[in-house]
């Protein structure tokens, strides 16, 4: 570059060097020592042990092969103009990304809008591959979504926490109309299904069937929707801990699938622990994180919960009964009446009025669900499952440092780890990042000194920036971000990518929600608009399930 002695190296080079040599080296590079000060102490990570790649021969691996393997012609790709239409929104979505990460709002918008408006295009057209071109035009549309949502985009500074509030828990105490025309169709349909729960059929049941079939149809469906980003782990979890397949209609109605659901009395998490009762099974909380919020580890909790309870009263209503309201509430019923039977005890009027109607909740669910055809559902798409690279951090890191490095919005990073409370991810911790980010991460934190994890930051330089205003934005000086990344002079080059010494702040608890945005409603209109080309339209207005939780749990 002109006018320098010392090159500022691609942050992002350095990265491919270590990720190609296995995350490993026995010598300190160049680029790292133009790039970092020297550091006393190596850094290291838990996930790997980081020592000298043995001496290889050129070609290692294509010594024994046949030579024809060698060969690599250059064979001409015919595109079709779809295939080109989806390559220009690629190239207009990636432009979008690098102005929202500068703040360039404008610009960002007009790009994004300009990439999905190339791929509906491209839907015209019939892409060569149209089971890949409808998954991208999802994440895509996910994608800008979520950077309307974080607002400011990858760099926005995290705020106070914000978790969802469990809406339905003021219609556990109320009833329902039945339906006299259910009876019938209802007892049919529950003789026709296969189920490992027992399914029972009686009023309490057909009130919520008619409920979910009407009023409450726009939750069911949203549940069911949002489920999809959850249900294969759930299924697992539940076959792994032997109990009935039904039991993922408890997470629907405790929380919708929405794992930062929080209850008026406080219990937590897609399966809606109290803290203590949490605790006894494993869901531990810190200053910095909680478990109840993490969708597989309470899963595993909430299955393993229901089991026991199981083995206890040998009945899953009262085993259900008892996750809602705590089993001792359940054993101190059955001595008072003698009945080891939920519908007896619901009779009698010696369970909370919330666990009476928590039963037959479920029930309706899994009933309406089983027979989505007949209830007009058999058209609900589910979300796409939550796909994620895990990387275990070995020092305590700022989430902001980890949005800069993976180019991914703090939102975005905070939807993958709703346990996370706060801007800081403490030292063991098992990340969740964008698939295909993993070892991109890794491979940066090592250029960074770990005690540097928790405020150092990493900026791409747009244009007309200087040292100096850089300096400004994240409270240093230009002579500390010169002496950090080795630069000769006081200038800084559009497109590089430098380490801000920040100072250290103290961690704000992290906040999930934010307003709807202009962005936000256009990525509505284009998920309407593309409705007949993909097979996974979602609403991105969602109305969850959740219920009441007792003081029991």
């Amino acid at each position: 570059m002109d006018g320098r002695t010392k090159t500022v190296c691609s942050f992002f080079l350095g990265v491919a060097v270590i990720v190609a040599t296995g995350c490993g080296y026995g010598e300190q590079s160049k680029f790292q020592t133009s790039f970092l000060p020297p550091t006393p102490h190596p850094v290291t990570l838990a996930a790997a042990e980081f020592v000298a790649p043995p001496i290889v021969q050129p070609n290692l691996y294509l010594q024994d092969s046949p030579p024809f393997l060698n060969i690599n012609p250059q064979l001409p790709v015919r595109r079709s103009r779809a295939d080109g239409l989806v390559q220009q929104a690629e190239q207009r979505f990636q432009r979008g990304r690098r102005s929202y990460r500068v703040k360039d709002m404008a610009e960002a918008r007009r790009d994004f809008d300009a990439a999905v408006d190339l791929m509906l295009e491209a839907s015209d057209q019939n892409p060569s591959e149209s089971e890949e071109y409808a998954e991208r035009l999802d994440q895509m549309v996910d994608t800008i979504h979520r950077f309307d949502l974080a607002g400011l985009g990858a760099s926005a500074d995290v705020e106070k926490p914000e978790f969802e509030k469990a809406p339905l828990e003021d219609i556990l105490p109320m009833t329902f109309p039945i339906d006299p025309k259910l009876t019938g169709k209802v007892q049919a349909q529950v003789a026709a299904t296969v189920s490992q729960l027992p399914l029972t059929v009686n009023d309490a049941v057909l009130s919520y069937i008619n409920y979910f079939s009407n009023r409450g149809r726009k939750t069911i469906i949203a549940g069911m929707e949002r489920s999809g980003r959850y249900r294969p782990m759930i299924q697992r979890v539940l076959d792994e801990e032997g109990v009935p397949q039904e039991l993922i209609h408890l997470a629907q109605a405790e929380s919708g699938f929405i794992p930062r659901a929080v209850s008026r009395k406080a219990a937590g998490g897609m399966w809606q622990f109290l803290s203590w009762r949490g605790q006894e099974y494993g869901l531990m909380r810190t200053k910095y994180t909680d478990d109840r919020m993490d969708p597989e580890k309470a899963t595993h909790a909430a299955a393993h919960h229901l089991r026991d309870l199981y083995q206890e009263f040998g009945d899953w209503y009262l085993a259900i009964a008892a996750y809602n309201c705590g089993p001792g509430v359940v054993e101190k019923a059955v001595e008072r009446t003698g009945y080891a039977d939920f519908w007896e005890l619901r009779n009698r009027g010696v369970l909370p009025a919330e666990t009476t109607n928590y039963v037959p909740i479920i029930l309706a669910m899994t009933i309406i669900e089983k027979n989505a055809a007949e209830y007009g559902l058999d058209d609900v798409q589910l979300d796409p499952p939550v796909e994620y690279d895990t990387v275990e951090v070995s020092s305590t890191t700022s989430l902001n440092l980890v949005s800069d490095i993976t180019d991914t919005p703090v939102a975005e990073l905070l939807n993958l780890n709703p346990a996370l409370l706060t801007s800081v991810v403490p030292d063991g911790y098992s990340l969740k990042v964008p698939k295909g980010s993993g070892n991109q991460l890794l491979a940066a934190l090592q250029l960074i000194p770990a005690e540097h994890r928790d405020s150092w930051r990493l900026h791409r330089v747009s244009a007309g920036e200087t040292l100096a205003s850089i300096g400004k934005r994240y409270g240093t000086n230009a002579s500390r971000i010169i002496a950090v990344n080795n630069l000769q002079e006081n200038e800084a080059v559009e497109g590089d990518r430098l380490l801000i010494p920040a100072a250290l702040k103290v961690a704000a608890p992290v906040r999930h929600k934010a307003s709807k945005t202009t962005s936000s409603r256009r990525v509505a209109s284009h998920r309407r608009s593309r409705k007949p080309v993909t097979k996974s339209a979602r609403s991105t207005q969602k109305s969850p399930v959740i219920l009441a939780r007792s003081t029991s749990r």
